[in-house]
């Protein structure tokens, strides 16, 4: 008798990953988005409507504002954050340290380099920013999926990404430095193998970063609705 062959596997299809923290999009926006591609004179309008001319010259890269947003949030949480895409300048002045050889420590000096940085969070109405970001939702979520996360949600993304920074441990004192090349690195292996956006926040400081943390649970609460 002739063989019978066995019937095929039928394939199963991948659950669609649950969302943790949906967006409630606007359903109608004032104007309607621009695409992705052209949408830098939007998001430099939005910018400056909220943070002022000065403050977006100071702090902000305002060349492909959305994918350097994106790609800022995305990076955080991991070990590096990509120097090209980074949506804020660098910290004005160089990183200071005390001693030498062996006993390298932070210098207290360097947190005033963050001091306005820490201002322009403090004049921050979490609420507005949060509706600011609403709105320009859809670009954010597309230029994710663009990145390489098609089922990826970057609103979740996001609140991880803050989840990660108000866990930065709070260190007082000056902290111990190495020096193997050119950059300084933490003495300790514990320090140095956190997140990148866990080691910012210990570089600003401990007044500083309490100031930041302030900031970003009010965010978090607004974004998820949860304390």
């Amino acid at each position: 008798p002739a063989t019978v062959p066995p019937p095929a596997e039928v394939p199963v299809a991948e659950p669609a990953p649950q969302i943790r923290h949906p967006i409630k999009e606007v359903e109608s926006p004032e104007k309607p988005l621009p695409a992705l591609e052209s949408s830098d004179d939007a998001m430099l309008e939005a910018l400056t409507g909220f943070f002022g001319q000065q403050a977006v010259q100071e702090f902000f890269d305002v060349r492909e504002i959305v994918r350097r947003f994106v790609v800022t949030v995305d990076n955080l949480p991991r070990k590096q954050v990509s120097l090209r895409y980074r949506l804020f300048k660098p910290v004005a002045g160089q990183f200071l340290a005390t001693g030498e050889g062996e006993n390298y420590l932070t210098n207290p000096d360097n947190l005033r380099r963050y001091k306005s940085y820490v201002l322009l969070s403090d004049a921050v109405d979490a609420k507005k920013l949060v509706a600011v970001y609403t709105r320009f939702y859809p670009l954010f979520q597309q230029e994710y999926v663009n990145l390489g996360y098609p089922k990826g949600y970057f609103n979740d993304r996001l609140v991880e990404a803050i989840d990660d920074l108000l866990a930065a441990p709070e260190i007082s004192g000056a902290i111990k430095l190495v020096r193997p090349k050119v950059m300084y690195l933490f003495a300790d292996p514990q320090i140095e193998e956190l997140s990148a956006g866990q080691k910012i926040m210990i570089r600003m400081g401990v007044e500083n970063a309490v100031r930041i943390k302030a900031r970003l649970r009010e965010l978090r609460q607004e974004l998820t609705g949860q304390a």
